[in-house]
């Protein structure tokens, strides 16, 4: 008890100092988390945390004092970590050390992810530093050049396609963390990213179980339009968007909730076609694998027209030609630009917009403009043209299927 009130003493939280509670047993106790970091790093203190253990949300951390680097070594395996923009499930490491010294207010170190199935020399590394302050800690990180198939090793060991994959390229990346908002940001650096292996280029005489295929042009209003919706860098990235998956990581955080996408079409298509839409971080780097040989073999025009003619579009409807004739009675190239915006502006949320405009009479009116405006290949008389039309689109909503 005289322990615990010394520390409670020596611990308590400053005024407007960025707090954190210790639990003992029993006993809770209130802490200003820099000044507990502050000891936990200090060199007087250091040395007692050698061979301790602590149970974190990320797993079990080991802490070792290494007397000849002068500072802390913690170990987590396996080590886990929720991020909400790769879905509930967690990402796991099978080990992730982390050295730790301080001088001053500025705390720096080392960090080595280890993969299961790999040698020794299969690891991620990089470096980390943080600024601690009263109110919180600002870390950042920076991860050295590394083969992507060393990245798919650590971070998905089990995917089945990495026993036939050939996966090219490297991966570089910085990261910053804020705490305690939780707040963080990534800037990946990719270079030569390359697949074979996964049979994708099958999908050149694929057929669609949607009904019969549009066979639409690039430059239709439907494709535009769908173009503008959904992936405005199509014609330009290689299966993967670099700068819309950082601008969805930033948005997500500022509306606290997954509300913005970074998926091409590409990667749509790839989870049309094969990997499902579970939302988990195994899903998804499956899907970038497809989307990167996919870019390779079937070339744009051939994903863009399997796009459309497998897309959902609400009420168990899927196909551009589908769509198309049960909503405004007509081929789909025969829509005018009006009705291809419309169809266009649905594809973030089909059903729940195809609902919206059975009860409404009408869908996001913001959304909507957002996508006329967005077209690209057209003159600026006939975009004015297009968002009167659009402003003042009222089509009649089709009725439930029984």
């Amino acid at each position: 008890m005289a322990i615990f009130l010394i520390a409670r003493f020596t611990l308590a939280p400053a005024a407007g100092e960025w707090a954190g509670t210790l639990r003992f047993g029993p006993l809770h106790l209130e802490v200003g988390v820099p000044t507990a970091l502050r000891l936990a790093t200090s060199k007087w203190f250091a040395p007692r945390l050698d061979g301790r253990s602590l149970d974190t949300r990320f797993g079990r951390v080991d802490v070792a004092w290494k007397e000849a680097f002068g500072g802390l070594e913690l170990r987590c395996a396996p080590c886990r970590a929720e991020v909400q923009a790769l879905g509930a499930q967690p990402i796991q490491v099978d080990a992730l050390v982390v050295t730790v010294r301080r001088e001053g207010n500025t705390l720096a170190g080392t960090l080595v992810a280890t993969p299961r199935k790999a040698g020794a020399q299969e690891v991620l590394q990089g470096t980390w530093e943080g600024r601690l302050a009263l109110k919180n800690l600002q870390l950042s990180a920076d991860i050295k050049d590394a083969p992507i198939a060393r990245w798919y090793a650590v971070l998905a060991p089990d995917l089945p396609e990495l026993q036939r994959a050939r996966i090219g390229g490297t991966l570089a990346l910085r990261g910053q963390l804020l705490l305690p908002e939780a707040t963080f940001g990534v800037q990946p650096v990719v270079s030569q990213f390359s697949v074979e292996g996964l049979g994708t280029e099958a999908m050149l005489g694929a057929r669609t179980s949607c009904g019969p295929p549009s066979k639409l042009a690039n430059d239709s209003w439907l494709a535009r339009a769908v173009i503008a919706a959904e992936d405005q860098r199509f014609f330009t990235h290689a299966g993967y968007d670099l700068t819309e998956i950082v601008a969805s990581v930033h948005n997500n955080q500022k509306e606290g909730q997954p509300m913005r996408g970074g998926s091409t079409l590409t990667q749509q298509l790839a989870k049309m076609l094969v990997t499902g839409s579970e939302r988990t971080a195994e899903r998804k780097l499956r899907e970038l694998l497809y989307a990167v040989e996919m870019e390779q073999t079937l070339g744009k025009a051939r994903i863009l027209q399997l796009y459309l003619d497998n897309a959902p579009w609400g009420g168990n409807l899927c196909g551009a030609e589908a769509a198309a004739r049960r909503y405004f009675k007509r081929p789909a190239r025969n829509l005018d630009p009006a009705q291809a915006v419309w169809l266009a502006a649905m594809l973030h949320k089909p059903q729940a917009v195809l609902e919206q405009w059975r009860r409404d009479g009408q869908i996001d009116p913001a959304r909507t403009k957002w996508v006329a405006e967005s077209v690209r290949g057209i003159s600026r008389a006939q975009r004015e043209v297009l968002l009167k039309k659009v402003a003042s689109a009222k089509f009649a909503a089709p009725e439930a299927t029984p």
